[in-house]
């Protein structure tokens, strides 16, 4: 069986939000904390970094390679390829950013928040459309964090993290979910929930905030598969690659005395199993 080996070496403070950009074929992640997105292509080993300014949760692709949406502590910023900036939506609330965040099948952007001191009830989790009109879908969230999507679109997964679940909604329409079922607990002493992806079977691969693992959970919410790592801290995991088969996984640095060799870096599984291609931002 693979390993997780290191793909990216890095030092990342909070290396977050792994996302294939098909149009590019470039593997597309952050770091929260030091304010960067950073890109890696898997055949040439060539990297890039984009300096935002601002603390910077999650960077989706656009539609038709026309750059990036990011997710920044005011709100949510639209990326040229030829590094222009505008912004989509502005809304800076005090001691709050950004987090994970994810493109739905229709090519909207639903994006979480999180209060810096992670207040109960601070964060929130919204949708964006391509026009930059927005809809709150939860309201009341701590840690808003990993979103997916089953292959068929009925249902969405998402994690508020210290509620050590990762639930399973019913998708209604373009802007609601209902129907709110956990699909898995963690149980104490294995970590927290943090950044997920959806596999070509539906299964939900989530990494575990300080339990050094990642796992997969089958539709019915059986734990199928753990893969451990050398650092204690991954924080989200996607299928990239040209065949879309191997898994990549960012860690972090922050939260530990003494991090690991390999902490702060971005690993891969080889031929873990059979991903998903991620739509893009419509915007």
């Amino acid at each position: 069986m693979n390993r997780p080996e290191v793909a990216v070496p890095a030092a990342a403070l909070l290396g977050e939000g792994p996302t294939w950009d098909a149009y590019a074929q470039r593997l597309v992640w952050v770091d929260i904390l030091s304010s960067r997105v950073h890109t890696y292509d898997p055949v040439t080993g060539a990297t890039s970094t984009l300096e935002t300014g601002q603390h910077v949760g999650a960077a989706k692709p656009r539609a038709g390679g026309r750059g990036l949406v990011v997710n920044l502590r005011e709100g949510i910023g639209l990326y040229d390829p030829d590094g222009g900036f505008r912004w989509l939506h502005h809304e800076p609330v005090a001691d709050r950013r950004g987090n994970d965040a994810a493109v739905a099948p229709d090519g909207a952007l639903w994006a979480g928040t999180m209060r810096y001191d992670e207040a109960p009830g601070g964060g929130t989790l919204s949708r964006f459309a391509a026009d930059g009109s927005s809809v709150a879908v939860l309201t009341d969230v701590t840690v808003s964090n990993g979103t997916g999507w089953s292959p068929d679109g009925r249902a969405m997964y998402y994690v508020d993290t210290p509620t050590r679940r990762i639930d399973v909604f019913e998708v209604s329409g373009a802007h609601s979910v209902v129907r709110r079922e956990p699909l898995a607990v963690i149980e104490a002493g294995a970590g927290f929930p943090d950044g997920l992806c959806v596999d070509a079977d539906g299964c939900v691969w989530v990494a575990l905030w300080s339990g050094g693992a990642v796992r997969r959970y089958t539709p019915e919410g059986r734990l199928d598969r753990t893969v451990p790592l050398p650092v204690s801290h991954p924080t989200a995991c996607a299928f990239a690659g040209p065949a879309l088969s191997d898994l990549y996984i960012t860690t972090a640095r922050v939260d530990q005395e003494r991090p690991p060799p390999g902490a702060g870096s971005v690993f891969v599984l080889p031929n873990a199993g059979a991903g998903l291609a991620p739509p893009a931002f419509a915007g």
